[in-house]
C-alpha cells in the first residue's frame, strides 16, 4: 500500500498548534493566577523562565536519545505531555498547599511536551518524501503562528463570553488538542532520518564549520523573533495608550499573524523563490522594523515596525533549518535538537538584552528596541558568509 503522507503532515500541524497552546495560554492568566492564588508577580515570572528551560534541556536529552526511543513514540509522549500539563492546571493548584507549586508541575510537564514536538515535528516532516521540503517547512511552522494567534484570539473571546473565572474550562478544551492529536501520530506514517547507527554524533557535528553558522543563524533567528514579539505588547501600550486587551490584540496577535502570512508566503511560492536571498532580503527588512521602532517619532509607524517585522522573522527559523539539512543529510535528530536548542536561547536570551538595556537606558524601550536589532545583523553576515561556504562546496 501507498503510504499517505499527508496524514504525517496533518499530524505535525497540529503539533505546532498544540506547541503554541503550551508557549501562550499559561501567560494570558498570570494577573488570574495572582489575584486567585495569591502568587506573587515575582514568582510568576518564573514560570516562563521554567517553561523555557524545560525546552533547553528536552533538547539537548533528545539530541542524545531520541533515536534510541524512536520517533513514534517520542512524539507520542509529546502530546501526552503537552495534554496532560494544559488539564492538570484545571486541577493541580487546587491540590497544593501552595498552588504555584501546582502550577509549576504543569507547566514543566507541558514544557516537556512542547520540546519534544519542537525537536521532532521538523525531523519527521524532512523524511518524508516531500517535493520543495524548503516550502513544506516554511508552511509547517506556519501553524505555530495560526496556533498563537488563535489561542490569543479564542481565549480573548471566551473570557468575554462566559467570564475569567471559568478559565479552567478552557484549559481543559485547549488539552483536547494535543489529546485527539495522539491518534494521528500512533497511525500515519514515520519514517527516519538516517539509518540506524549511521546518523552524526554530536561531536562530529562540532566539527564542521557549516553547523556553527547554523547556529549563530538560529540564536539569531530566535532572539530576533522573541526580542520584537515579547516587548510588542509593552510597546503598543506605551506608544499609543491602549489598554492591555488591546495591546495584546495589536502587538503580538498581529506580529504573529505577520509572521504566520510570510511563512504561507514562501510555503506557496517556494518553489520560484531563491531561499538565500529571501532570508537575506527579510533579515534586512528585520533591520529596519527595529530601527523603525526605535528611532521613528510617530506611534504609528513605530507599531507598523513591530508588525512588519513578525513578516521578517517568518523565514528565519525553518529557512535555516532548510538551508542546513541538504548540506548536513547525516546530521539527523542530532542536528535538529541542537538547532532547536540555538533557537530556544536566542528566544531567552534576546528579550533579556531588550529588557537590560531598556532598564539602563532609564526604562526608555526605544534603547532596548535599538539593541535588538544587533541580532537581525548578525543573521545578515552570517547568511552572507553561510553563502561563501556554501559557493566554496
Amino acid at each position: 500500500m501507498q503510504k499517505n503522507y499527508q496524514k504525517t503532515l496533518t499530524a505535525c500541524y497540529l503539533g505546532f498548534i498544540t506547541q503554541a497552546i503550551a508557549a501562550n495560554f499559561a501567560p494570558l492568566l498570570f494577573l488570574k493566577f495572582h489575584a486567585d492564588y495569591r502568587i506573587s508577580l515575582g514568582r510568576i515570572a518564573l514560570i516562563p523562565a521554567a517553561f523555557f528551560l524545560t525546552q533547553l534541556l528536552v533538547d539537548l536529552f533528545c539530541a542524545r536519545f531520541t533515536d534510541a526511543i524512536g520517533y513514534r513514540r517520542s512524539v507520542v509522549l509529546s502530546e501526552i505531555a503537552s495534554g496532560l500539563g494544559l488539564a492538570g492546571l484545571a486541577v493541580l493548584p487546587d491540590l497544593f498547599p501552595d498552588p504555584f507549586a501546582g502550577v509549576m508541575i504543569c507547566v514543566v510537564i507541558y514544557a516537556i511536551g512542547s520540546g519534544l514536538i519542537e525537536v521532532l515535528v521538523s525531523p519527521i516532516v524532512e523524511a518524508c518524501p516531500f517535493e520543495h521540503k524548503d516550502a513544506v517547512m516554511s508552511m509547517l511552522h506556519s501553524f505555530y503562528c495560526w496556533g498563537s494567534v488563535g489561542v490569543i484570539l479564542l481565549s480573548t473571546v471566551f473570557f468575554a463570553v462566559f467570564g475569567i473565572q471559568h478559565w479552567k474550562w478552557l484549559a481543559c478544551l485547549w488539552a483536547l488538542v494535543p489529546l485527539y492529536n495522539i491518534y494521528n501520530f500512533a497511525v500515519c506514517p514515520i519514517e527516519r532520518l538516517t539509518e540506524d547507527g549511521k546518523g552524526m554524533t554530536i561531536g562530529s557535528l562540532f566539527r564542521t564549520p557549516v553547523f556553527w553558522v547554523a547556529l549563530v543563524l538560529m540564536v539569531c533567528a530566535g532572539a530576533s523573533e522573541l526580542s520584537m514579539a515579547q516587548w510588542a505588547s509593552a510597546y503598543t501600550e506605551a506608544a499609543l495608550g491602549f489598554p492591555k486587551t488591546v495591546g495584546d490584540l495589536l502587538g503580538p496577535c498581529l506580529f504573529a499573524a505577520a509572521m504566520g502570512i510570510s511563512r504561507v508566503y514562501y510555503g506557496k511560492a517556494g518553489a520560484k523563490l531563491n531561499l538565500f536571498r529571501f532570508m537575506t532580503g527579510s533579515g534586512i527588512l528585520c533591520l529596519c522594523c527595529y530601527l523603525l521602532a526605535t528611532l521613528s517619532a510617530s506611534p504609528v509607524i513605530g507599531l507598523a515596525g513591530c508588525i512588519v517585522c513578525g513578516f521578517s522573522v517568518g523565514i528565519m527559523w525553518p529557512g535555516t533549518i532548510s538551508i542546513i539539512s541538504p548540506r548536513l543529510p547525516r546530521g539527523g535528530t542530532a542536528l535538529f535538537a541542537l538547532l532547536a536548542m540555538a533557537g530556544d536561547l536566542g528566544g531567552a536570551s534576546g528579550p533579556s538584552l531588550v529588557g537590560a538595556v531598556t532598564q539602563r537606558a532609564g526604562d526608555s524601550l526605544r534603547y532596548g528596541m535599538l539593541a535588538g536589532g544587533i541580532f537581525p545583523l548578525v543573521l545578515i553576515i552570517s547568511l552572507v558568509l553561510l553563502h561563501k561556504i556554501a559557493d566554496g562546496e
